[in-house]
């Protein structure tokens, strides 16, 4: 069974930094698909974070995190990292990742979610 695991997750103050990791587990290559992170704060809706392509490394970033926040990945470690810099309190939620295949708008793969929280 294809697993995704989020780790890294913790407390830091504003202007701080964080690196989550989102490893796979399972037979699951990564080849042809997109890895997404995603965030969801409490009494929010999920929201997109940012986006790689496991082959290729053309990533894409919401404009609320575009120029602190970098997606990359390791295809040897099949693991996807998401480094956050600047942090503010806004960042804080519960970051999920997940995995799609290419030519999907459908995420099948979800990681448990890391709590990342930024204090003022």
């Amino acid at each position: 069974q294809v697993q995704l695991a989020e780790s890294g997750g913790g407390f830091m103050q504003a202007g701080g930094s964080l690196r989550l990791s989102c490893t796979a587990s399972g037979r699951i290559s990564f080849s042809n698909y997109f890895i997404s992170w995603f965030r969801q704060a409490p009494g929010k809706e999920r929201e997109f974070v940012a986006t790689i392509r496991w082959n290729g490394s053309s990533t894409g970033y919401a404009d609320s995190v575009k120029g602190r926040f970098t997606i990359s990945r390791d295809k040897a470690k099949k693991t996807a990292y998401l480094q956050m810099n600047d942090l503010k309190p806004e960042d804080t939620a519960v970051y999920y990742c997940a995995a799609r295949f290419f030519t999907s708008e459908n995420y099948p793969h979800w990681g448990q979610g890391t709590q990342v929280t930024v204090s003022v």
